[in-house]
This record gives structure tokens, sequence and C-alpha cells, in this order.
């Protein structure tokens, strides 16, 4: 039965609390025990209901996938194995226009494979490729923008963070979401080079007129200007090349086809991952001091991930005595609207959402309540979960608070370049991944055709 009054209830204290600057886990807590204890009207049963939701949380395997996927990537990233593929990407792209923009949108499609992060990107590339795009006199705004732009693929090509969220949120098999990432990624990021490519065919000013390093006149000394904090990018040995390549490649077929052929589940291709990574990471040179640096990020990052996890499984449990979930969706259903205008609605508010809070809180705070709207309008499951996906990614580009342009403004270090300027740089990649939400919502095949033939 339908509590009118305690749903409101719950939801306006939710966004009066993450809107007066509350910790949105804490908003979580607060919104679900009132909830329920509305609902109820008693104290035990909130406390019963918070002990029963934890104790859940905790014996279910799947939460061990996140930070072990953090842990690969995290071990791949120190190795320097990233750092040497794109160094190999770019001399084999020597003639290609906007080669290094080029290569930094491929060399973030690799690492996406092996990191859940589209943060862990931005920083890694923020550090590899910017000083490479500076020095060949790309216009900064520009190179900042495809940095920023390509991370995005960190949380669409699996293994992701936000599609592990999501299958726990709804209940879906983490390794289909995995497949059905696998071409929506890689058309974007084909989408992504192709509005390079027009950039340096119509523009060629923006990527340094396509002049190669040895055409560039040495840069003037500028003593009042910090310098980029960035990585070496030595010219690796083919020796160094082959052992990254194939570790990589490895690495990634190992783990996914793993879980894609049943080999073993997603938590232990996840361990299974770290494990490989690490052993990577030590072959080429990783010491005890960059171990326990990576234990430790992986540790900050994931934790607060994981106690988000638990309380929103509380919230939804709070949700489902209310009712709120079913009513909304058949005010929906009664309200008259076409399909589309109710997707419409619902991707309008991930963008709006997107301006102001990150995007793992914006999938817990509304997946619960929306997937049922959208199933109920005959949406398919996976392309929807795809088409949330990109969309809540999108909120990491939009202002004032697109977590990607500040992360790689504090990675660069760089005064010449404001906050703004990478924001407008990134409005075409927003666009570009508006249009593929687009194509998504009339092809869903695209996300389909993968999980249903592997799996």
């Amino acid at each position: 039965m339908f509590d009118f009054s305690t749903a409101i209830m719950m939801i306006s204290l939710l966004l009066c609390l993450v809107f007066l600057g509350v910790h949105v886990a804490v908003s979580l807590g607060i919104a679900s025990a009132v909830g329920i204890y509305l609902v109820t009207g008693k104290l035990r049963i909130v406390e019963a209901t918070m002990a029963s939701t934890a104790a859940e949380a905790l014996r279910d395997f799947t939460f061990a996938v996140i930070p072990l996927f953090m842990l690969m990537g995290e071990f791949i990233g120190r190795s320097g194995a990233i750092t040497d593929i794109y160094v190999a990407i770019n001399r084999g792209l020597k003639r290609i226009p906007a080669r290094l923009a080029v290569a930094t949108v491929l060399g973030n499609t690799i690492f996406s494979f092996v990191t859940g992060v589209s943060i862990a990107s931005a920083a890694a590339f923020s550090r590899i490729s910017y000083p490479e795009m500076k020095r060949h006199g790309y216009d900064r705004g520009f190179a900042l923008g495809a940095i920023a732009g390509s991370s995005c693929l960190g949380m669409l090509i699996p293994p992701s963070v936000l599609m592990i969220v999501w299958g726990i949120l709804t209940e879906q098999s983490i390794g289909r979401l995995f497949l059905a990432g696998v071409l929506p990624g890689l058309l974007l990021a084909a989408m992504f080079i192709l509005y390079i490519f027009l950039t340096a065919i119509f523009k060629p000013e923006t990527v340094g007129a396509g002049r190669d390093t040895e055409d560039l006149p040495e840069e003037p000394e500028e003593p009042e200007e910090p310098e980029v904090e960035s990585v070496d990018l030595p010219e690796a040995t083919t020796g160094e090349f082959l052992v990254s390549l194939i570790g990589v490649c490895g690495i990634i077929a190992a783990v996914l086809g793993g879980i894609w052929w049943g080999v073993f589940t997603p938590t232990e291709g996840a361990g299974a991952g770290a494990a490989l990574a690490l052993i990577l990471a030590m072959i080429k040179g990783m010491n005890p001091k960059g171990f326990i640096g990576a234990i430790y990020a992986v540790g900050k990052t994931a934790a607060p991930i994981l106690i988000l996890l638990l309380l929103a499984a509380l919230y939804s449990r709070a949700l489902a005595m209310t009712g709120v979930t079913s009513a909304i969706r058949e005010f929906f259903i009664a309200s008259g609207l076409e399909a589309w205008q109710v997707l419409a609605i619902i991707v309008v508010i991930w963008f709006i959402l997107g301006m102001i809070i990150d995007s793992i809180s914006i999938m817990l705070l509304t997946v619960p309540i929306v997937e049922p709207v959208a199933l109920a309008f005959g949406f398919d499951q996976l392309s929807f979960a795809i088409v949330g996906i990109i969309a809540i990614e999108a909120g990491l580009l939009t202002p004032p608070f697109g977590l990607l342009i500040y992360t790689v403004k504090a990675a660069i270090q760089d005064n010449e370049v404001g906050v703004h300027q990478i924001f407008l740089a990134s409005i075409p990649y927003w666009g570009i991944m508006l249009t593929a939400v687009l194509l998504i919502v009339a092809f869903p095949q695209i996300a389909n055709v993968l999980p249903n033939y592997v799996m």
C-alpha cells in the first residue's frame, strides 16, 4: 500500500540533506531510518532492518568486485605498461592528423579495459599525454578536453564500477552488463576520434598544424609558470613494449573472457585480475612502496563506495516499504506520456543531477526508482542500463561540479588553463555522448548483441 506522506517526507528529506552539503551516505541513512520509523512506528524495526541490511551486504561477495577491479587497474597503472602502450601508439600514428589526441583516446580505451574508474584515466593521461600535446603546439583547452572526454570511457567499457553498482542495485548479471558495454564503448571511442579528425581538418592550428617534434623550436624558459607534473615518456624498447602489451591484453582476455564464458564469477575474475596485474607490475619493476601505495589508494576510494552501496540498499528497502516505487511507475503509466517522453524526462533528471553530485550518488538515488518505470514502458533492461550509465557519466563533464574536469585541472597544475576552458572544450564530447544515448535508444541491439551471443 502506498504511503504518500511518508514517501514525500523521505524523498524531500534526502534531497534537502544532499543540497545542504551533507554527505550522500549520511543522507541516505537518515532518510531511510526516518522513513522506516514513519511506516512502522517502532525503533526496534528500524534497528532490525538496518542490521539485517548490513549483514546481507557484508555477506554478498559481489561487493568485493569493486575494490578488486580497482586494485587491478591501480597495479597496471603503476606498472608503467599503459605509458609504454601510449608511446607505441603515438609512434605508430605518426602520419595521422592529431595523432597525439587520437593516441590519447586509444590509450584511454585500452586502459578502460583494466580500470573501472574514469577519474583514474583522467589523472593518468593528464600526466602522460598533456605535456606532449602542449609541446606539439596543441590548443591547451582542446588537449585537455580530449583527455577529459575520452576518460569517460572508463565507466562504460568493462570492468566498470558504475556497471557493478547498477548490477547490484537492479540484481542483473554483472557479466552481461560488462558485455553490453563493449560495443557502445568502442562506438563512443570511434565517435571521439571522428570529432578529433574533423577538428584537425577544419582547424589544423588547434592540433599544432600536424607538426612533428623535430620541427618544433625549443620552448623558451618561463620560470614564472609552474612545471606541469608529468610522467617521463621514455622510448621503450621493443621488449618492454611487448611485455606491456602482452601483459595488459592477456589480463583483459583472461579476466573478461573467464567471466563471459563462465570459467569463474565476476568476484573470482576480479581477484584473478588483481593477482595477474600484481605479477605484471612486479615484472615491470614496481617496488614495495608502490605496492603499499596502490593498496592505500584503492582503500581510500573503494571504502566510501561500499558504504554508499550498503546505505543505498537500506534506502531501497525503505522505499519498498512506502510503496513509492510502484506508485511512481503507476503514475507515469497513467500519465498518457509516450515512452520516449518518459525516457527524456529521466535523462534530463540525470543531466541536472550530474551538475551537482557525483555519478555513483546519482545512481544510488535514482536507479531504484526509474528502472521499474523504464521497464514498465517496454525499454530493454540491458540497453537502458547502458543509456543510464552514459547519461550519468556525462554529468562528470558538466559545470559547475564536473568531477573529471577538476581532476584534469588538478593533475596538470597549469595556471594558464582555467577550469572554464576545459569545460568549454569538453562540450563536444558531452554532445557525442548524448548522440550515443540516442543511437542506443534507437538501436538497442548495439548493447544486446554481445550478451545474447556469448552468454
